[in-house]
């Protein structure tokens, strides 16, 4: 029993010291606040990656028929326009699924996904507390505006992670990983 006890006490003990250097949004934070601390965090890493994968590893594409390093960095803006159309935010004129294979250079993509960062954080931040808990139909199924901001910071982590594994593929050390000189 005593050994179970200072093996409860020491996993206690390290969940503490391992998200010590952590900074969560303050307790009294409510979803919005949180939502937006990691719309900041995916933001940054994103924009990162896409301005330190070489313009000429854009259309790199592990195989036929999968996304290109291009196309997901677009696919992911595509997505900070669309989802948020499904709780009243009408996007840009323009914006489309067929972005993705549109020609754009490294430039504009970054762009494009730096707008598209800037529109779903203002339309996170135009929403009150009460918004939060309205009803809205996503292909069908029945969800509140928090559960689309929820499945929003889903797709985006899902394609971040896509990202970070198609930039160690072609050699590329996310930025926020490399160690400091």
């Amino acid at each position: 029993m005593r050994q179970l006890q200072s093996l409860v006490s020491l996993a206690i003990f390290c969940a503490g010291a391992f998200s010590a250097g952590a900074q969560p949004a303050p307790k009294t934070a409510g979803f919005r606040d949180m939502f937006l601390e990691q719309l900041k965090d995916v933001e940054t890493k994103v924009v990162g990656l896409a301005e330190a994968m070489p313009e000429e590893k854009y259309n790199w594409r592990p195989e036929e028929g999968v996304r290109s390093n291009k196309e997901v960095y677009v696919h992911i803006a595509f997505a900070n326009y669309f989802l948020p159309s499904f709780i009243g935010a009408k996007p840009p004129a323009g914006i489309s699924p067929a972005m993705e294979k549109a020609p754009a250079d490294k430039a504009k993509v970054i762009e494009t996904v730096k707008a598209s960062f800037a529109h779903i954080r203002q339309v996170v931040t135009n929403l009150s507390d009460g918004d939060l808990d309205k009803q809205t139909k996503f292909f069908g199924q029945d969800m509140t505006y928090r559960g689309m901001l929820f499945f929003t910071a889903n797709h985006m982590h899902e394609h971040l992670g896509q990202s970070i594994a198609y930039a160690r593929t072609n050699h590329v050390t996310p930025p926020w990983s490399k160690k400091a000189d």
